[in-house]
Formats: C-alpha cells, sequence, structure tokens
C-alpha cells in the first residue's frame, strides 16, 4: 500500500469536484479498492501502486478536459475513466469556455476578424461602437493564451476618466475609488473563470487589473495587455502605454472615438495613434460598426440616433451656415 498526491492546480476545484462533491463521489465508486481524500487543489490517495498510479493518469486527463470546457459532467468522467473518449464539445469558432462551459466565439464577422487579426499581430486595435464586443472578445483572447499557455499573466488597463462624475467624491481609499472605473473588465473576468481560480489569479497578479498611470515604467514581458476605453487617453499616455510592450508580449486596444470623455481642449491619444501609426508592420486593426452590436436591440437605436444628431449638428456648424444650431439634448 503507498500514498500518492495528486495536484489538480490547473482548474477550478468547485468545477472538478462538482456540487456538493458528487464528482469526487463518482470517482469513489469507480475506484472501489482505493481511499481518497481530497482538500482544495490536493488528492490523497490510498492503495495499490498500480492502481493509485492509473487513478492519477484518469485524473489529469479529468483535469485537462475540464480546463478546456469549464465543466466536467457525470458522462465524461464515466468515460474517461473506463477509457472512452468523451464527447467533443462543437469547437466552430469558439475562443474560450466560460464558466458552467458556456462557449465564448465570435457572434459577428468583424468579432471573428479580431480573432483572427489577433492571432497575426503583436498589436490589435479594435474600434467601434459600444456594445460591439470589442472589449469583451479582446478579454476573452486574453484569457485564451493564459489557458493555453502562450502567456504567464494577463494585464488589463483603463484611464481613470470621469464620465461627469468626479474621483475624488467616491468614498474610501484608491483601490475603492479606482474599482469602479475597472468593473466592466471584472465582468468579463467572471463570466470565463470560475470564481474561485479568478480569485487566485488575482491574488498571485497572473491577472493585473489597474489604471493607465499605474502602467509607467514597467516592461510587460510573456503577457497579453488590453487597454479598453483609450479614446481617453491623452497623447502622451498613450505613447507610454504602447511602449511597455515586452517580449513575447500581444496588446489590444479598444476604443470608441464618438465618446471621447476628455475635455475639449485634449486631442484624444487614440485619435493620435492611429494616424501615427498607420501602415506599420506587426500592427492590426479592426473596425466595428452599428451591425456588430450584440446588446439590447434597443442600443443600436441608440447608436444610429446619436449618429444622426451629430451630423445634423457638423451640418449646422459648416462656414458659411448660419442655421439655427440644434437643442443640445435633442435626440
Amino acid at each position: 500500500m503507498i500514498e500518492r498526491i495528486v495536484i489538480i492546480d490547473n482548474v477550478d476545484p468547485v468545477s472538478f469536484y462538482g456540487v456538493n462533491n458528487s464528482n469526487m463521489q463518482l470517482i469513489r465508486n469507480l475506484f472501489p479498492k482505493l481511499r481518497m481524500a481530497a482538500r482544495g487543489s490536493v488528492i490523497k490517495v490510498i492503495g495499490d501502486d498500480c492502481e493509485t498510479a492509473e487513478f492519477e493518469k484518469k485524473i489529469k486527463q479529468l483535469e485537462e478536459y475540464c480546463t478546456r470546457y469549464n465543466k466536467l459532467t457525470e458522462d465524461v468522467i464515466l468515460d474517461i475513466v473506463k477509457g472512452h473518449n468523451p464527447r467533443e464539445l462543437k469547437n466552430d469558432d469558439v475562443i474560450i469556455y466560460g464558466v458552467n462551459g458556456k462557449p465564448i466565439s465570435g457572434r459577428t464577422p468583424n468579432q471573428q476578424l479580431l480573432v483572427e487579426t489577433f492571432n497575426s499581430n503583436d498589436l490589435t486595435f479594435a474600434l467601434g461602437p459600444a456594445g460591439t464586443g470589442k472589449t469583451y472578445v479582446a478579454i476573452a483572447l486574453a484569457v485564451r493564451a493564459l489557458k493555453n499557455r502562450e502567456a504567464r499573466k494577463i494585464i488589463l488597463s483603463r484611464p481613470a476618466v470621469e464620465a461627469g462624475e468626479k474621483l475624488g467624491f467616491l468614498p474610501g481609499d484608491m483601490k475603492d475609488k479606482i474599482d469602479p472605473y475597472l468593473q466592466p473588465l471584472y465582468d468579463a473576468l467572471e463570466d470565463m473563470i470560475p470564481a474561485v481560480k479568478l480569485k487566485e489569479y488575482m491574488e498571485t497578479k497572473v491577472i493585473q487589473i489597474a489604471p493607465l498611470a499605474f502602467m509607467r515604467g514597467r516592461t510587460l514581458n510573456d503577457a497579453v495587455i488590453v487597454l479598453d476605453e483609450a479614446q481617453n487617453t491623452t497623447t502622451h499616455q498613450i505613447k507610454m502605454f504602447l511602449t511597455r510592450l515586452g517580449m513575447n508580449a500581444k496588446m489590444i486596444i479598444t476604443g470608441d472615438a464618438t465618446q471621447v470623455d476628455l475635455p475639449r481642449s485634449t486631442q484624444s491619444g487614440l485619435i493620435q495613434a492611429l494616424k501615427i501609426l498607420k501602415g506599420v508592420p506587426g500592427i492590426g486593426r479592426v473596425e466595428f460598426g452599428k451591425k456588430d452590436i450584440v446588446r439590447h436591440a434597443l442600443v443600436q437605436r441608440i447608436v444610429e440616433a446619436y449618429e444622426r444628431y451629430d451630423n445634423e449638428l457638423s451640418a449646422v456648424e459648416k462656414p458659411g451656415n448660419n442655421g439655427d444650431r440644434p437643442c443640445h439634448g435633442s435626440v
């Protein structure tokens, strides 16, 4: 009789063990001659050398499946333990499988184009209106690179620019003040990584979420770096950020040039960067449109209404046109 220790460090224990340890109970029933105890990511098993070795092999196969699909079902456990190949889930255009096995894929042609552009470039700009999935797909690509060991960490950043609010009036310390600005990034991650695993990644700094100001002086190697809401960067900020790119690293920059929250006298760094970097090898660019909006159908109509308003405003403000300026609040 020997004791063998099996570590399942690549998977979320909650997903692996199942609700109320139902998966672990099934595994116990399938290996009746072994005694086992599981705590966190460690499984201790006692029994014959050959049987414990076979147990470890099957656990690793189950771990690999659970890591890939973010779920483990009774049928899959039975197939793998009995030596059968488990049924493969449909993998067409799937970037990753999120929490509870939810497939996350490019839902529109431009979202799929963003995946392809990211694969073939080290720096990718994703531009377009709200609701087109730019940030969501970008973070999914970063999580995929982490799971496939193509990157050792994910860096997510946003400029902490108010859209009418004042940062100083928010309660709490600096982290408490900044976190609301980064919440969309947390929301996407919570869709893709089980809570226990996400907490571990955050605590060990495998996943780092920080305001743009905290990027200065860093060189980001072996990472996927995502800058969200880049239209709210100044020209100096975006240059600083772009030059953080290190070895074996990829960068995705998302933004919407129609939603600049900077003071009117400040030029958007994103708009300037797109002009300066046009045609530079290794830089990809994907432009999303209204047809890519995947939120509530009303969002697309809202975007179209604001576009009409902006066009009317531009026509009135043309030199030589003395027509009345439309009311600022009209839609």
